[in-house]
């Protein structure tokens, strides 16, 4: 379910928002997101030589100090991110948390109203169909996941209501998803809402209000540092976005596009789904068994698989973060060797400013996952890093 390859080009409902604020656009989960804000940059960005972080391919010049720009606001005041490739769905009734609860590897039953779990959708096998957040209100669980898979997950969830008194509604046309990120989030968020960030817990929602707007505001800390997502209706969101952007800027900070994000999410460690993990991959294999899986909650779709993996405790190939020996990023598939013998394969890649280099997420032979092991790419030495982190998009 993970292949959007052959699926049309999803716009985001800012297109035109971004259009107007200059922003260069890009595909990224399926979707037509910014790749970066041409000309937001400023000479203050970049006061001196020795702040200057591009890489030294002198064609990539001009826009890469867009996308610096924006990186460096993510991580040093606060940025404004469209997260408007995913899908909403809602399911009602009174048996939603049992079954849902029988097809989610995570523990959907002891889910308190107003907070949320991340889970996967396996199948039998224990491949992963779909990386989905449910959230309890008082009256449904609001599941939110990836838009490019909607035309199949949605087949594939419906397929298993049968005895169950549950309604599946899909409510992705209703609703979209702007995120404030950074040093200077919570700030912002006090500011405009009242809510202190501090005082919730990870991925715990609650209704607020921005400027006027009535929107769901979910905790969201990638990286450890708290942030925030806001979930408005299709018709506000435009509304939403400028507002939010002009206390961003106000804050110093500014709207980032994807290429930054991708090099920042890299660096912290978080793999996508549809580029780290999909259906190719069990959860073991893509280093998610501690934070998407419970092992205490019963059965669920694809356990038999979880459990035998964990019993036996290992897998052939493990996904690793691996830094490389160049500022040029390798393209995503390419192969990695070790003796000359196939060693695994690259998925995602991204020059890092705070590296220096080009980093990357891949899968490697398990003999070969180990912090400091050298791999080969394409003629280049690739080092596994460190161990990468649980996924927070």
């Amino acid at each position: 379910m993970s292949d959007a390859a052959t699926r049309a080009v999803i716009e985001t409902p800012l297109l035109g928002v971004h259009k107007s604020a200059g922003a260069a656009i890009g595909t990224w989960f399926g979707c037509a997101l910014p790749d970066s804000f041409h000309g937001a940059a400023r000479r203050s960005d970049f006061p001196d030589a020795t702040h200057r972080t591009e890489p030294t391919n002198p064609a990539d010049r001009e826009d890469v100090r867009d996308w610096l720009a924006e990186y460096r606001a993510a991580r040093e005041s606060v940025a404004l991110i469209d997260k408007n490739y995913r899908a909403y769905l809602r399911f009602t009734g009174p048996d939603r948390v049992r079954y849902l609860n029988a097809i989610l590897t995570n523990n959907i039953k002891d889910l308190a109203v107003g907070h949320g779990i991340i889970s996967l959708f396996l199948n039998p096998q224990g491949r992963i169909q779909a990386e989905i957040e449910t959230y309890a209100t008082e009256e449904s669980l609001f599941c939110v996941t990836y838009a490019m898979i909607r035309e199949t997950l949605v087949p594939a969830l419906d397929k298993f209501i049968i005895m169950d008194d549950v309604t599946l509604t899909d409510e992705t046309e209703m609703f979209g998803t702007v995120a404030l990120e950074g040093p200077l989030a919570a700030d912002i968020v006090k500011t405009l809402t009242t809510i202190d960030l501090a005082k919730h817990g990870e991925l715990s929602f609650q209704e607020a209000a921005v400027a006027g707007i009535s929107c769901g505001l979910t905790k969201r800390s990638p990286g450890g540092v708290a942030g925030a997502e806001f979930l408005a209706t299709r018709e506000d969101l435009p509304q939403l976005c400028r507002a939010l952007r002009g206390a961003v800027e106000t804050a110093g900070g500014r709207a980032i596009g994807y290429r930054a994000l991708n090099a920042l999410r890299l660096e912290q460690g978080i793999p996508w789904f549809g580029y780290d993990f999909g259906d190719k991959q069990i959860p073991h294999e893509a280093g998610l068994e501690h934070s998407h899986i419970s092992y205490t909650k019963g059965c669920y779709t694809g356990q038999e698989i979880v459990e035998r993996v964990r019993s036996r405790g290992q897998v052939n190939r493990v996904r690793v973060l691996v830094k490389f020996d160049s500022n040029e990023p390798p393209a995503a598939g390419t192969a990695l060797t070790a003796d000359g013998r196939e060693a695994g394969h690259v998925t995602r890649t991204a020059f890092s400013p705070s590296m220096q280099s080009a980093i990357g997420m891949a899968y490697a032979r398990r003999e070969k996952s180990a912090f400091g092991s050298q791999l080969d790419c394409a003629g280049v030495r690739a080092t596994v890093s460190r161990a990468p982190l649980a996924n927070k998009t």
